[in-house]
């Protein structure tokens, strides 16, 4: 296996499991050194003995909070000294119709998907900035890009069109510090979030249904969206910031 991220310093939201926990498995195996973020502890614990207590440590906290945010970056600069890589993955989704979104469900979207990503980009890119540079990758919906109506998703959707927009604004605000910013947009890809708002039994039936949404003809699978991620914290993806990039099986190329 290729060595992209040696010597590379990289926090991971969301890094308990799903999408994260996969990203931070493949920069391990890599040569990264990786802080993990999630809520719960017991989680992250059994991720750090996954990764190695040598390669990888872990905070938990909410994100929404800012101070979370630098008590990330203190870690990874106390254990491994420094931030390279920043990758904003922690999110919630629950589909839910309009008319019945209260207050608190839209401050929880906007808080951890959009706040959270915001102020853990700046707490990191101030860190970035003392090793001269850095890559920060987002992970962004499809659902900001198109509506689906069988997913109600009003706030979910637009908390990631803010996290879309901040990428191309911040492109060019840290782009004189070597920072680059990207997002992916995934689709449906089959990870634990769904079992927060079904049963297991429950999310494997509804995932079943959404094979055939995609033109590919299959749900997404972590493995898929942290492959794309890696590319864009990498020095492949030199050149490249302030990108969307939709991994998502060809949904929002149109429809049949």
């Amino acid at each position: 296996m290729s060595r992209r991220f040696e010597g590379k310093v990289a926090i991971v939201t969301g890094g308990g499991s799903g999408i994260g926990l996969e990203t931070a498995r493949q920069l391990v195996a890599e040569g990264a050194k990786v802080v993990l973020n999630g809520r719960r502890r017991e989680v992250l614990d059994d991720a750090v003995r996954l990764l190695g207590r040598d390669e990888s440590a872990a905070v938990a906290g909410d994100i929404s909070r800012p101070e979370t945010a630098n008590g990330l970056v203190a870690a990874a600069e106390e254990r491994f000294g420094g931030v390279d890589i920043l990758i904003n993955n922690a999110g919630v989704f629950k589909p839910r119709p309009f008319l019945e979104i209260s207050e608190a469900d839209y401050d929880h979207f906007l808080d951890i998907i959009l706040k959270g990503k915001f102020f853990m980009a700046q707490a990191a890119g101030k860190a970035m900035q003392k090793r001269g540079g850095g890559a920060i990758v987002q992970t962004g919906s499809m659902w900001a890009i198109m509506a689906v109506g069988a997913t109600p998703s009003s706030a979910y959707s637009a908390a990631n069109a803010g996290v879309h927009a901040m990428v191309r604004n911040l492109a060019l605000e840290l782009a004189p510090f070597r920072i680059r910013i990207n997002a992916v947009a995934p689709a449906v890809v089959e990870t634990p979030v769904y079992e927060t708002f079904l049963s297991k039994e429950d999310a494997a039936n509804v995932l079943a249904t959404f094979h055939t949404f995609h033109p590919i003809g299959r749900n997404g699978q972590p493995r898929d969206v942290s492959a794309a991620i890696l590319f864009l914290a990498s020095e492949e993806a030199s050149w490249i910031t302030g990108a969307v990039l939709p991994v998502d099986g060809g949904v929002t190329a149109g429809r049949n």
